[in-house]
């Protein structure tokens, strides 16, 4: 990549300077030059124990060199320009501080991408935040959010270039690839943000990855951090988003967070906590007695509010048909849907259940 960097630099550079300028790396290869011709070749008069410790420079019987020096302080590059001359010596030393600025701000925002990486993974302490903060120029306490994208079929490394070219902006948004099927994107906000407008952010990836690539995923969608040090936090409420929505919302793509209600509270409950709980509720009975058309008439009963006669109308039935159907539920399972109490129950009940049953599932 520095190769590139610094290609592009010689190119602007190419017609206010009538010296071929290149820039050679620590085995003395060139990695870009004014002469395309010569990239890739090897120079035999650069030696890097040849240069001198003060200057950074090396004149030698054809050419002109200047060290460049990285973010990290390695030396690996050299600037060059055909020529011993004044001349020379004034063009190499002007080319060397222009490449070193391209790559310090090519290493900085190589850097500030690792930055944020990091801080998600929870390999960062807390203090040092502040500290790689300051060094790398960021705000910290800038809104922003977390977009977890999980490819869900074939999985294909394109997606991560096409995402980060849905963000332009470097300086604020980050496209981080995390494993082969998750992308993370870090968002920067505007203060008034709404929710619709996050949602459709996440509904314009989704729809690039798919028109483009034909890829289909899954988005979570985290709260909203308000500084730098909530993002590790943030990614694990997408992480959370797609996990519950998986066993709750699997008819949906896009799912945040803060919508995920009561699966958010089941999904973080010991196992042997829901067991128990499903063993008082369906002390006379287990749910299991129940079949597929019971409990299609309790979903559609609680779909319409515990309303009788509009869950009558959309079942097609007459309404002491489904009173029959409600009454028969209390016999079996010891609860009156019609009561609201005990329709509560029965809903977290029935959660619970799909929780467990996804677990297991996922074990096979």
């Amino acid at each position: 990549m520095p190769s590139r960097i610094f290609q592009n630099v010689i190119i602007q550079m190419k017609d206010s300077v009538d010296r071929t300028v290149g820039v050679v790396d620590d085995q003395g290869y060139i990695i870009a030059c004014s002469e395309l011709a010569a990239i890739g070749s090897r120079v035999e008069d650069f030696r890097l124990n040849l240069v001198d410790s003060v200057s950074h420079e090396l004149v030698t019987a054809g050419r002109t060199y200047v060290l460049l020096s990285s973010e990290s302080g390695q030396l690996g590059y050299a600037a060059f320009v055909d020529g011993t001359d004044a001349v020379a010596k004034t063009v190499c030393a002007i080319s060397a501080v222009a490449f070193d600025e391209a790559l310090a701000n090519y290493e900085e925002k190589h850097n500030r991408a690792a930055f944020i990486k990091n801080i998600i993974s929870d390999n960062i302490l807390p203090g040092d935040v502040y500290v790689r903060a300051k060094e790398l120029h960021f705000v910290t306490d800038e809104p922003r959010t977390v977009f977890l994208m999980r490819q869900t079929e074939n999985a294909d490394v394109a997606a991560g270039e096409l995402v980060s070219r849905l963000f332009p902006d470097r300086q604020h948004d980050f496209v981080l690839n995390i494993n082969e099927s998750d992308i993370v994107v870090v968002k920067s906000l505007q203060a008034d943000t709404s929710k619709e407008e996050i949602h459709a952010i996440a509904a314009g990836i989704e729809k690039a990855l798919y028109e483009q690539l034909g890829i289909r995923c899954v988005i979570g969608i985290s709260t909203e951090a308000r500084h730098l040090r909530e993002l590790a936090d943030r990614y694990k409420e997408a992480q959370v988003a797609i996990d519950v929505g998986r066993v709750f919302e699997s008819d949906k793509t896009i799912i945040h967070y803060e919508s995920l209600g009561l699966g958010r509270i089941i999904y973080q409950l010991p196992t042997t906590l829901c067991e128990m709980f499903l063993n008082e509720v369906f002390k006379k009975n287990p749910i299991e007695t129940l079949d597929e058309d019971t409990l299609e008439t309790i979903n559609r009963f609680f779909e319409n509010n515990l309303n009788v006669s509009e869950t009558s109308r959309k079942l097609y039935v007459h309404r002491n048909t489904l009173v029959y159907r409600l009454e028969k539920i209390k016999k079996i399972t010891g609860l009156d849907l019609r009561e609201f109490d005990h329709a509560i129950v029965f809903k977290v009940a029935m959660m619970v259940k799909q929780y467990l049953d996804s677990l297991n599932t996922s074990k096979y």
